[in-house]
Protein backbone atom coordinates (compact mmCIF):
# COMPACT_ATOMS: atom_id res chain seq x y z
CA UNK A 1 0.00 0.00 0.00
CA UNK A 2 1.65 3.34 -1.34
CA UNK A 3 -1.50 5.38 -1.59
CA UNK A 4 -3.65 4.53 1.82
CA UNK A 5 -7.70 5.64 1.50
CA UNK A 6 -7.22 7.07 4.85
CA UNK A 7 -4.80 9.54 6.54
CA UNK A 8 -3.24 8.11 9.13
CA UNK A 9 -0.68 9.54 11.95
CA UNK A 10 1.59 8.54 14.38
CA UNK A 11 0.13 10.72 17.46
CA UNK A 12 1.88 9.32 20.65
CA UNK A 13 5.64 7.88 20.92
CA UNK A 14 6.94 6.35 24.47
CA UNK A 15 10.29 4.53 25.01
CA UNK A 16 12.59 3.03 27.54
CA UNK A 17 16.08 1.15 26.65
CA UNK A 18 18.71 0.55 29.13
CA UNK A 19 21.66 -2.19 28.59
CA UNK A 20 19.77 -4.30 30.60
CA UNK A 21 16.70 -4.34 33.03
CA UNK A 22 17.10 -6.08 35.64
CA UNK A 23 14.79 -7.37 38.36
CA UNK A 24 11.85 -6.27 36.25
CA UNK A 25 10.12 -8.61 33.96
CA UNK A 26 8.69 -7.63 30.43
CA UNK A 27 5.43 -6.85 31.59
CA UNK A 28 6.47 -4.97 34.15
CA UNK A 29 8.44 -2.45 32.43
CA UNK A 30 5.91 -2.43 29.43
CA UNK A 31 2.86 -1.49 31.64
CA UNK A 32 4.54 2.30 32.52
CA UNK A 33 5.67 3.02 28.85
CA UNK A 34 2.32 1.54 27.96
CA UNK A 35 0.17 3.87 29.70
CA UNK A 36 2.47 6.96 29.58
CA UNK A 37 1.76 6.65 24.84
CA UNK A 38 -1.60 6.82 26.21
CA UNK A 39 -1.92 9.76 28.85
CA UNK A 40 0.56 11.53 26.68
CA UNK A 41 -2.94 11.91 24.31
CA UNK A 42 -5.36 11.59 27.02
CA UNK A 43 -7.03 8.03 25.78
CA UNK A 44 -7.26 4.61 27.90
CA UNK A 45 -7.55 1.15 26.59
CA UNK A 46 -11.28 1.66 26.13
CA UNK A 47 -10.43 4.52 23.05
CA UNK A 48 -8.22 2.11 21.31
CA UNK A 49 -10.28 0.13 18.38
CA UNK A 50 -7.43 -2.38 17.63
CA UNK A 51 -4.57 -2.98 19.54
CA UNK A 52 -1.52 -5.00 18.38
CA UNK A 53 1.82 -5.81 19.59
CA UNK A 54 5.12 -7.12 18.54
CA UNK A 55 7.90 -9.75 20.57
CA UNK A 56 9.45 -13.08 20.56
CA UNK A 57 8.15 -15.74 22.71
CA UNK A 58 11.50 -17.83 21.76
CA UNK A 59 13.80 -14.62 23.16
CA UNK A 60 11.78 -14.67 25.91
CA UNK A 61 11.49 -18.27 26.61
CA UNK A 62 8.63 -19.11 27.35
CA UNK A 63 5.26 -19.51 24.94
CA UNK A 64 2.88 -17.25 24.50
CA UNK A 65 4.53 -15.19 26.36
CA UNK A 66 3.03 -12.25 24.86
CA UNK A 67 -0.17 -13.12 26.71
CA UNK A 68 1.09 -11.29 29.74
CA UNK A 69 1.82 -8.47 28.33
CA UNK A 70 -1.44 -7.97 26.57
CA UNK A 71 -3.04 -8.38 29.90
CA UNK A 72 -0.93 -5.45 30.68
CA UNK A 73 -2.87 -3.18 28.66
CA UNK A 74 -6.31 -3.57 30.36
CA UNK A 75 -8.02 -5.72 28.24
CA UNK A 76 -10.97 -6.30 30.03
CA UNK A 77 -13.82 -5.42 29.12
CA UNK A 78 -12.66 -7.74 25.96
CA UNK A 79 -10.63 -5.61 23.43
CA UNK A 80 -9.74 -6.11 19.32
CA UNK A 81 -6.08 -7.15 19.73
CA UNK A 82 -3.38 -9.08 17.65
CA UNK A 83 0.29 -9.92 17.97
CA UNK A 84 3.23 -10.30 15.59
CA UNK A 85 6.14 -12.90 16.31
CA UNK A 86 8.05 -10.34 15.00
CA UNK A 87 9.47 -6.03 15.39
CA UNK A 88 6.80 -4.19 16.73
CA UNK A 89 6.68 -2.25 13.29
CA UNK A 90 5.22 -5.13 11.65
CA UNK A 91 2.75 -4.86 14.47
CA UNK A 92 1.99 -0.91 13.40
CA UNK A 93 2.01 -2.20 9.54
CA UNK A 94 -0.98 -4.75 10.73
CA UNK A 95 -2.70 -1.64 12.82
CA UNK A 96 -2.13 0.76 9.86
CA UNK A 97 -4.25 -1.38 7.60
CA UNK A 98 -6.66 -2.29 9.61
CA UNK A 99 -7.64 1.32 10.37
CA UNK A 100 -7.48 1.48 6.35
CA UNK A 101 -10.40 -1.23 6.24
CA UNK A 102 -12.97 1.52 8.32
CA UNK A 103 -14.87 1.13 11.69
CA UNK A 104 -12.11 2.64 13.88
CA UNK A 105 -10.11 5.51 14.07
CA UNK A 106 -7.22 4.84 16.79
CA UNK A 107 -5.15 1.86 17.28
CA UNK A 108 -2.20 1.38 19.72
CA UNK A 109 0.86 -0.44 19.23
CA UNK A 110 3.61 -2.09 21.30
CA UNK A 111 6.83 -3.97 20.71
CA UNK A 112 9.34 -5.22 23.21
CA UNK A 113 12.12 -6.98 23.94
CA UNK A 114 14.65 -8.50 26.72
CA UNK A 115 17.98 -10.29 25.17
CA UNK A 116 20.17 -9.06 28.53
CA UNK A 117 19.30 -12.90 30.29
CA UNK A 118 21.03 -15.01 27.30
CA UNK A 119 23.28 -14.13 23.94
CA UNK A 120 21.39 -12.21 21.54
CA UNK A 121 24.36 -13.01 18.82
CA UNK A 122 23.51 -17.15 19.56
CA UNK A 123 20.40 -17.19 20.11
CA UNK A 124 19.40 -15.66 16.59
CA UNK A 125 21.67 -18.49 14.88
CA UNK A 126 18.37 -20.41 15.23
CA UNK A 127 16.54 -18.38 12.96
CA UNK A 128 18.89 -19.35 9.90
CA UNK A 129 17.94 -22.55 7.71
CA UNK A 130 17.35 -25.31 9.74
CA UNK A 131 18.77 -27.64 7.52
CA UNK A 132 21.73 -26.74 6.27
CA UNK A 133 23.54 -23.23 8.08
CA UNK A 134 21.31 -23.80 12.19
CA UNK A 135 23.27 -26.61 12.81
CA UNK A 136 26.67 -25.13 11.91
CA UNK A 137 25.99 -22.34 14.62
CA UNK A 138 26.74 -19.36 13.09
CA UNK A 139 26.26 -16.49 15.36
CA UNK A 140 24.44 -13.23 13.78
CA UNK A 141 28.02 -11.41 14.34
CA UNK A 142 29.71 -14.06 12.08
CA UNK A 143 27.03 -13.90 9.80
CA UNK A 144 27.52 -10.25 9.50
CA UNK A 145 31.19 -10.27 9.18
CA UNK A 146 31.24 -13.00 6.12
CA UNK A 147 28.70 -9.79 4.32
CA UNK A 148 31.06 -7.42 5.15
CA UNK A 149 33.89 -9.21 4.23
CA UNK A 150 32.45 -9.39 0.79
CA UNK A 151 31.60 -5.80 0.67
CA UNK A 152 34.83 -4.36 1.53
CA UNK A 153 36.61 -7.15 -1.09
CA UNK A 154 34.32 -6.03 -3.75
CA UNK A 155 35.12 -2.21 -3.11
CA UNK A 156 31.43 -1.90 -2.02
CA UNK A 157 32.35 0.16 1.05
CA UNK A 158 35.71 0.86 2.66
CA UNK A 159 36.51 0.20 6.62
CA UNK A 160 37.04 4.45 6.75
CA UNK A 161 33.31 4.88 5.65
CA UNK A 162 32.23 2.20 8.41
CA UNK A 163 33.94 3.93 10.97
CA UNK A 164 32.45 7.07 9.80
CA UNK A 165 29.25 5.61 10.52
CA UNK A 166 29.73 4.72 13.75
CA UNK A 167 31.16 7.64 14.80
CA UNK A 168 28.34 9.73 13.57
CA UNK A 169 25.79 7.45 15.45
CA UNK A 170 28.37 7.94 18.24
CA UNK A 171 27.76 11.83 17.94
CA UNK A 172 23.85 11.59 17.76
CA UNK A 173 23.33 9.48 20.54
CA UNK A 174 25.32 12.14 22.94
CA UNK A 175 21.85 13.87 23.04
CA UNK A 176 19.89 10.73 23.08
CA UNK A 177 18.64 9.85 26.47
CA UNK A 178 17.56 6.55 25.84
CA UNK A 179 20.74 5.63 23.86
CA UNK A 180 23.34 2.86 25.68
CA UNK A 181 26.29 3.54 23.38
CA UNK A 182 27.11 7.72 23.80
CA UNK A 183 31.05 7.68 24.13
CA UNK A 184 32.34 10.00 21.41
CA UNK A 185 35.20 8.71 19.73
CA UNK A 186 37.00 9.80 16.04
CA UNK A 187 37.38 7.51 13.00
CA UNK A 188 41.18 7.08 13.97
CA UNK A 189 40.19 6.13 17.32
CA UNK A 190 37.55 3.51 15.85
CA UNK A 191 39.76 2.29 13.11
CA UNK A 192 42.75 1.37 16.00
CA UNK A 193 40.11 -0.86 17.73
CA UNK A 194 40.67 -4.04 17.70
CA UNK A 195 38.43 -6.40 15.52
CA UNK A 196 36.14 -8.10 17.26
CA UNK A 197 35.55 -10.31 14.09
CA UNK A 198 37.41 -9.34 11.41
CA UNK A 199 36.42 -7.16 9.42
CA UNK A 200 34.47 -5.74 12.44
CA UNK A 201 35.02 -4.03 15.34
CA UNK A 202 33.30 -3.27 18.41
CA UNK A 203 31.49 0.03 16.85
CA UNK A 204 30.53 -1.17 13.84
CA UNK A 205 28.00 -3.84 16.13
CA UNK A 206 25.03 -2.85 17.57
CA UNK A 207 24.64 -1.98 21.66
CA UNK A 208 22.35 -4.17 22.94
CA UNK A 209 19.59 -3.23 25.06
CA UNK A 210 16.33 -4.28 27.19
CA UNK A 211 13.59 -2.42 26.56
CA UNK A 212 10.49 -1.05 24.53
CA UNK A 213 8.25 1.16 22.99
CA UNK A 214 4.48 1.88 22.49
CA UNK A 215 2.70 4.27 19.71
CA UNK A 216 -0.66 5.44 19.17
CA UNK A 217 -2.14 5.67 15.52
CA UNK A 218 -5.09 7.76 15.15
CA UNK A 219 -7.07 8.56 11.59
CA UNK A 220 -8.42 12.16 9.87
CA UNK A 221 -9.91 14.53 12.15
CA UNK A 222 -9.37 12.23 14.99
CA UNK A 223 -5.96 12.56 14.52
CA UNK A 224 -5.89 16.27 14.60
CA UNK A 225 -7.48 16.35 18.18
CA UNK A 226 -5.23 14.45 19.76
CA UNK A 227 -1.80 16.02 18.42
CA UNK A 228 -1.05 19.76 17.19
CA UNK A 229 1.05 18.51 14.75
CA UNK A 230 0.74 14.67 13.92
CA UNK A 231 2.74 12.75 11.63
CA UNK A 232 1.27 11.12 8.49
CA UNK A 233 1.80 7.89 7.69
CA UNK A 234 2.35 8.87 3.61
CA UNK A 235 3.37 5.63 2.38
CA UNK A 236 4.21 2.15 3.76
CA UNK A 237 5.47 -0.92 2.34
CA UNK A 238 7.39 -4.27 3.32
CA UNK A 239 9.27 -6.99 1.19
CA UNK A 240 11.49 -9.87 1.96
CA UNK A 241 14.42 -11.40 0.28
CA UNK A 242 15.29 -15.51 -0.04
CA UNK A 243 15.63 -17.28 3.34
CA UNK A 244 18.85 -18.92 2.18
CA UNK A 245 22.18 -16.90 2.25
CA UNK A 246 23.63 -18.37 -1.12
CA UNK A 247 21.51 -17.37 -3.45
CA UNK A 248 21.23 -13.35 -2.13
CA UNK A 249 23.52 -10.73 -2.88
CA UNK A 250 24.64 -9.66 0.37
CA UNK A 251 26.47 -6.61 -0.78
CA UNK A 252 22.90 -4.81 -1.58
CA UNK A 253 19.24 -4.83 -0.14
CA UNK A 254 16.85 -5.37 -3.36
CA UNK A 255 13.76 -5.73 -0.45
CA UNK A 256 14.50 -2.77 1.05
CA UNK A 257 15.24 -0.98 -2.36
CA UNK A 258 11.45 -2.37 -3.48
CA UNK A 259 10.10 -1.08 -0.27
CA UNK A 260 11.50 2.02 -0.22
CA UNK A 261 10.25 2.41 -3.97
CA UNK A 262 6.67 1.33 -3.31
CA UNK A 263 6.53 3.70 -0.15
CA UNK A 264 7.02 6.42 -2.43
CA UNK A 265 10.72 7.77 -0.61
CA UNK A 266 11.86 9.44 -3.85
CA UNK A 267 9.06 11.54 -4.33
CA UNK A 268 9.88 14.43 -2.26
CA UNK A 269 13.19 15.41 0.10
CA UNK A 270 13.92 13.63 3.03
CA UNK A 271 14.76 15.49 5.95
CA UNK A 272 15.75 12.92 8.04
CA UNK A 273 16.17 9.13 8.18
CA UNK A 274 15.73 6.55 11.34
CA UNK A 275 17.42 3.57 9.68
CA UNK A 276 17.26 0.66 11.51
CA UNK A 277 20.61 -0.93 11.02
CA UNK A 278 21.93 -2.79 13.27
CA UNK A 279 25.77 -2.93 11.81
CA UNK A 280 27.93 -0.02 10.37
CA UNK A 281 27.22 -2.43 7.13
CA UNK A 282 23.91 -2.41 7.49
CA UNK A 283 23.52 1.59 7.73
CA UNK A 284 25.63 1.88 4.54
CA UNK A 285 23.81 -0.37 2.11
CA UNK A 286 20.39 1.37 3.16
CA UNK A 287 21.69 4.25 2.85
CA UNK A 288 22.12 2.79 -0.93
CA UNK A 289 19.09 1.18 -0.78
CA UNK A 290 16.92 3.83 -0.18
CA UNK A 291 18.45 6.96 -2.44
CA UNK A 292 19.80 9.15 0.70
CA UNK A 293 21.98 12.20 0.38
CA UNK A 294 23.63 12.20 3.43
CA UNK A 295 24.12 15.75 2.84
CA UNK A 296 20.68 16.86 2.60
CA UNK A 297 19.61 14.59 4.85
CA UNK A 298 19.55 13.64 8.63
CA UNK A 299 20.82 10.22 9.30
CA UNK A 300 20.17 8.71 12.07
CA UNK A 301 19.78 11.54 14.40
CA UNK A 302 18.89 9.66 17.44
CA UNK A 303 22.07 7.07 16.99
CA UNK A 304 20.40 3.99 15.60
CA UNK A 305 20.31 0.56 16.33
CA UNK A 306 24.11 1.44 16.79
CA UNK A 307 23.56 3.50 19.66
CA UNK A 308 20.99 1.06 21.21
CA UNK A 309 19.32 -2.27 19.82
CA UNK A 310 16.23 -3.43 21.29
CA UNK A 311 15.49 -6.81 19.68
CA UNK A 312 11.26 -6.49 18.10
CA UNK A 313 11.39 -3.01 19.05
CA UNK A 314 14.25 -1.07 17.25
CA UNK A 315 12.39 -0.94 14.00
CA UNK A 316 8.58 0.11 15.66
CA UNK A 317 11.07 3.28 17.47
CA UNK A 318 12.49 4.02 14.55
CA UNK A 319 8.85 5.27 13.62
CA UNK A 320 8.44 6.87 16.89
CA UNK A 321 12.12 8.64 16.71
CA UNK A 322 10.85 9.63 13.29
CA UNK A 323 7.67 11.20 14.10
CA UNK A 324 8.56 12.56 17.30
CA UNK A 325 11.34 14.81 15.42
CA UNK A 326 8.34 15.80 12.89
CA UNK A 327 6.29 17.00 15.96
CA UNK A 328 8.97 19.06 17.33
CA UNK A 329 9.51 20.45 13.79
CA UNK A 330 12.69 19.15 13.52
CA UNK A 331 11.68 18.15 9.78
CA UNK A 332 8.62 17.85 7.70
CA UNK A 333 9.64 14.52 5.55
CA UNK A 334 11.06 11.61 7.25
CA UNK A 335 11.47 7.72 6.46
CA UNK A 336 11.58 5.53 9.24
CA UNK A 337 13.16 1.57 8.33
CA UNK A 338 12.50 -1.19 9.95
CA UNK A 339 14.18 -5.11 9.14
CA UNK A 340 14.08 -8.31 10.20
CA UNK A 341 16.45 -11.77 9.70
CA UNK A 342 19.88 -12.08 8.67
CA UNK A 343 21.83 -9.19 6.71
CA UNK A 344 18.59 -7.26 6.57
CA UNK A 345 16.72 -10.01 4.76
CA UNK A 346 13.21 -8.30 5.25
CA UNK A 347 12.41 -4.66 5.20
CA UNK A 348 9.98 -2.30 6.02
CA UNK A 349 9.65 1.34 4.93
CA UNK A 350 7.79 4.03 6.33
CA UNK A 351 7.30 7.84 4.98
CA UNK A 352 6.10 10.10 7.36
CA UNK A 353 5.16 13.83 6.65
CA UNK A 354 3.35 16.37 8.97
CA UNK A 355 1.51 19.74 7.75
Amino acid sequence: MSAPMRDVAVVSFAQRQEASIPGESEVEFMVPLMEQAKAAVDLTQADMGFTCSGSSDFLAGQAFSFVMTIDGTGPVPPISESHVEQDGAWALYEAWVKIQCGGIDTAFVYGYGKSSPGWLRDVLATQMDPYYVCPLWPDSYAVEALAARLMLEGGHVSERRLAEIAARSRASAASNPHAVRVEPKTVDEILAEEHVLDPLRPSDLPAEADGGCAIVLAAGDRARELCERPAWIRGMDHRGDAHTLGVRDLTSSMSARLAAQHAGVADDKVDLAELYGPFTTSEHLLIDALGLDEDATAINPSGGALAAHTMMASGLIRIGEAASRIWRGDGDRAVAHATSGPCLQQNLVCVLEGD
